[in-house]
């Protein structure tokens, strides 16, 4: 597994002059080298990929090489740049094909820059490492890299990188964040304010600049802001002309992303052109109009067809978002005189005015002839019939009862109530009642002596009818003194 030591960048001017690679101190067996901020592997490293440093001038010319000894490693592997930031660098590498009789005690990467000739330790120590990243570097620094193994006896030949290093500040590409609610057609009144927060990224901060339908904005009237991460158009009163496609350039290092969004500035729409009253028969009456000459810089959602009669001047709604310009009213009041007016309607509401009809639309009452032709008198007259029986009714003592029956004639009949065929009329225990054909007669507080036969006789000119039913008081009466 590779393992990363972290280092800072040591400072070196121009006037240094050369040296011979670093020669690493002698080091006892328990590897107490690793005083900069490595880690330690004991296991083989894996490979790194490898990347490719920016081109610049050839590298320093490297010192002589001591003569190749067995006791000393054979140069590393492989040396790349992994990843270069605006203030870091890692380098990687493999290890050597040779580690020397003695055994290897670890890497010393050296740095020299641009215009100097003095390699210089990024290490003081060697490190057990085959990645190593050199932090703290200035925008602007171009270096060579080189790094050497070492043992016991001293490093062996470095593995110099081909080409120089540049830290240079990393470039972001611009990206413009537009919310959700602006992806669609972003529709204000007349009169509202317009205020657009677009979010974008990008480092360093890309250049903003906005455009209406392709051309510069008129700066009378909307006002931009750009911040560090978003860019704000405001328009404090808004006009029908503020309407269009209004896009968001950001520019940074000859990249650029582009976002549109459109606004609709609406208002209500004017009264339709013209209406008159074409034509009224019977209870209706026939309308047509022409639509508005503006509709308020968006689509009509219909008109509103409201009438009025002349006695009492209200105005009553009778089509909402009618969308074709004829239409028809019906069920107008025979004898009334109405007058019609029409609105146009869009998203903001109805137009301020509506265009009224000039001529009233009078409701004639037809001519009523009567007919006496061919009329026959009908004959309502009927015979007594009982249209609802009397039940079998079953009582208790001292709880009034109630029998029904209904009957039908014409003229009205005489109803006469009877127990065990004797005429109870009169007798204040029993009280009659007939109402709409529906004939009563309620017992009060009836004893076992109230049981029996009752029957209600109906009796007209045209004949009589009669039904009966059997009452039954079961218990005792209580005593009375």
């Amino acid at each position: 597994m590779t393992e990363e030591a972290t280092s800072e960048a040591p400072t070196c001017g121009p006037e240094d002059t050369g040296s011979e690679p670093a020669q690493a101190p002698p080091a006892e067996p328990s590897r107490d080298g690793a005083a900069s901020e490595s880690t330690r592997s004991p296991t083989p490293p894996e490979p790194a990929s490898q990347a490719t440093a920016p081109t610049a001038p050839a590298a320093p010319a490297a010192t002589k090489a001591a003569p190749p000894s067995e006791d000393v490693p054979s140069a590393p592997l492989l040396l790349a740049v992994e990843d270069v930031s605006d203030s870091s660098v890692t380098v990687s590498w493999e290890p050597p094909e040779s580690l020397g009789r003695l055994g290897l005690q670890g890497y010393v990467l050296e740095l020299c820059r641009e215009g100097a000739s003095e390699w210089v330790p990024v290490n003081a120590r060697p490190v057990m490492v085959t990645q190593q990243t050199v932090r703290n570097l200035a925008l602007g620094d171009k270096f060579f890299l080189r790094v050497a193994a070492v043992s016991s006896a001293g490093a062996g030949p470095p593995a110099v990188l081909k080409q120089p290093v540049h830290i240079q500040q990393i470039i972001e590409p611009p990206k413009i964040r537009v919310p959700r609610h602006l992806r669609q057609t972003y529709i204000r009144q007349v009169g509202e304010t317009v205020n657009l927060q677009i979010p974008f990224q990008g480092s360093p901060k890309p250049q903003a600049s906005w455009t209406h339908d392709g051309h510069a904005l008129d700066a009378q009237r909307v006002n931009v802001r750009t911040g560090d991460q978003d860019s704000i158009l405001f328009i404090r009163s808004a006009q029908r002309s503020d309407s269009g496609c209004y896009e968001l350039t950001m520019r940074l290092e000859g990249l650029e992303a582009k976002a549109a969004i459109d606004i609709l500035v609406i208002e209500k729409p004017g009264p339709p052109s013209s209406i008159r009253l074409l034509d009224v028969w019977g209870c209706n009456a026939a309308l047509e109009w022409m639509p508005p000459q503006d509709t308020g810089n968006t689509e009509l959602l219909g008109y509103t067809v409201q009438k009025a009669d002349r006695k009492t001047g209200q105005w009553f709604t009778v089509l909402e978002r009618y969308h074709p310009t004829t239409c028809t009213i019906s069920d107008l009041i025979v004898g009334n005189a109405y007058s019609f007016r029409v609105f146009s309607e869009n998203q903001c509401g109805l137009s301020a005015t509506a265009a009224t009809t000039k001529e009233l639309a009078r409701i004639q009452k037809a001519d009523i002839v009567a007919k006496t032709k061919g009329f026959v008198e009908r004959d309502f007259s009927e015979a007594p019939s009982f249209t609802q029986p009397l039940a079998d009714h079953t009582s208790t003592p001292g709880y009034s009862t109630q029998l029904f029956c209904s009957v039908r004639a014409s003229p009205k009949p005489k109803i006469i109530w009877m127990k065990n065929n004797m005429d109870i009329q009169g007798d204040p225990k029993y009280r009659a009642l007939s109402e709409q054909g529906v004939c009563t007669l309620e017992i009060r507080k009836p004893s076992p002596f109230d049981s029996g036969i009752y029957t209600c006789k109906a009796i007209n000119v045209l004949g009589e009818a009669s039904v009966d039913c059997r009452l039954e008081v079961k218990g005792k009466a209580s005593a009375t003194h």
